[in-house]
Formats: C-alpha cells, structure tokens, sequence
C-alpha cells in the first residue's frame, strides 16, 4: 500500500508540475499578447498624433488658401476699376481729338 501512495505522490508530483510548467508557458504567452497590444496601442496613438497634425495643416492651408482667393477677388477688383478708368479717359481722349478734328 506504501508502494502505491508513493507512486501516487510521485505522478501527483509530475501533474504539479506539469501544471505549473504550463500555467508558466500560458503566463509567457500572455506576456507576449500583452507586449503585442501594448505596441498595437502605442502605432495608434501615433497615428491618431499624425492624423491630427495633418488635419491641424490642412485646416491652416484652407485658411491660406481662403485669405489668398480674397486678396486674389480683391486685386480683380482692383483690375477692373482700373480698366474702367482706362476705358473711361480713352473716351475722353477720343472726343477730344474728334473736337479738335472738327475746328
């Protein structure tokens, strides 16, 4: 009977340790999962920094953008008040010399 409880001890011994050898392999393998969803988190979080930074510039060249179209609608109005004044002196340059045709 001795002979049995030690056999019995013996193999419980190896079930232990077994056990414990496979809870330290599934402990290393959650170490590993761990370490992968800490870098996975770490990319996103530096995606989301970029992806904010590109919008941020984005946002800023639409404003260039925006005060450049005004200064450009500006300028043409600038242009076309010119053109008007143009126009309006060869006018009068035209009937002047038409006058002094006439005498």
């Amino acid at each position: 009977m001795n002979k049995k409880i030690g056999i019995a001890m013996k193999a419980g011994a190896v079930a232990v340790a077994l056990v414990l050898a496979s809870g330290c392999a599934t402990n290393s393998r959650l170490d590993e999962v761990k370490a992968t969803a800490d870098r996975a988190l770490s990319e996103a979080q530096a995606a989301k920094s970029a992806a904010d930074a590109a919008g941020r510039a984005a946002n800023d060249a639409k404003q260039m953008s925006a005060a450049a179209q005004s200064a450009a609608d500006q300028a043409g109005r600038a242009a076309q008040a010119s053109q008007a004044c143009c126009n309006r002196n060869s006018e009068k340059i035209d009937r002047m010399f038409e006058k002094a045709q006439r005498k």
